[in-house]
Parts: C-alpha cells; sequence; structure tokens
C-alpha cells in the first residue's frame, strides 16, 4: 500500500530566513514558522501555538532569503522530515523539519502609491523540478 508525506501549512515566520550552501553551491533557507489554534479549556478559549521548523531549497531558499522577513504570513506545502546526528557530547540529537517544495507569500503589501511591482516576484515557487536530493545536505 503506497504511503503519503503531504503538510500544508499557513503561518507567521518567527525568524528572518537563514540562507546557507550545500557544499555543491545550491542554497538552503531555513526559518521558523508559527502556526496557531484557539482551544477550549474548561470555559475559556484560549491560543494555542505549534512552532515548525522549515527548509527550503534552491530556487525557494533563494526567494525565502530575497523577499521573506519575520512576522509575514506564508503558505507552505512539503514534507515532514526527521533526522538525527550525534552533537559534541555524543549525545543523539532530533529535529523534525518541514521540507518546503512550495513556498507563497500571503502577506499584503500596503502602498498606495503603486498597484504592484514588476521587480518584486509573487512568492509562488514550485520546486519539484529543482529540488536537491536529500543526500548532499550539509548537515
Amino acid at each position: 500500500m503506497p504511503s503519503v508525506n503531504k503538510v500544508f501549512l499557513i503561518g507567521n515566520l518567527g525568524k528572518d530566513p537563514e540562507v546557507k550552501y550545500t557544499p555543491s553551491g545550491v542554497q538552503i533557507a531555513k526559518f521558523s514558522l508559527a502556526t496557531s489554534e484557539r482551544v477550549k479549556r474548561n470555559e475559556a478559549w484560549e491560543e494555542k501555538t505549534d512552532w515548525h521548523n522549515i527548509v527550503l531549497f534552491a530556487r525557494q531558499a533563494e526567494y525565502a532569503g530575497e523577499y521573506l522577513k519575520k512576522g509575514m504570513t506564508v503558505f507552505i506545502d512539503g514534507k515532514i522530515s526527521t533526522r538525527s546526528w550525534d552533537d559534541e557530547n555524543g549525545v543523539r540529537k532530533y529535529i523534525t523539519e518541514i521540507i518546503g517544495n512550495v513556498v507563497k507569500n500571503l502577506s499584503v503589501k500596503r502602498d498606495d502609491t503603486s498597484s504592484s511591482s514588476d521587480t518584486e516576484d509573487n512568492g509562488n515557487h514550485n520546486s519539484e523540478k529543482d529540488t536537491e536530493p536529500m543526500d548532499d545536505l550539509p548537515f
């Protein structure tokens, strides 16, 4: 039976993207994304926030580094990936990340002097044709 690993997130960037390069020169961008929902506890409604580690490659990473900033609202289409490593003390560490295939800026730019910019990218990127192979990761 086939399986599916698919994630759709809409949330706000917790920090500016951190951009690095693989040894082969492919760009990687990492940032945290907050998603929130309202949950009822007893008689009161509370907001519950989850934080996600987002990783983008190639064109999506380039776009994120150039156009995305802390606080912006984005849509991410990707998959869940968990990796592990040994720290400097030999302790096994784990991290769960969302590997993004599509990133879309949903923040509304409010500029009353012009309708749209020809130089700004619209943020709709699909990376299925240019996703970096997972065996070339620098971590």
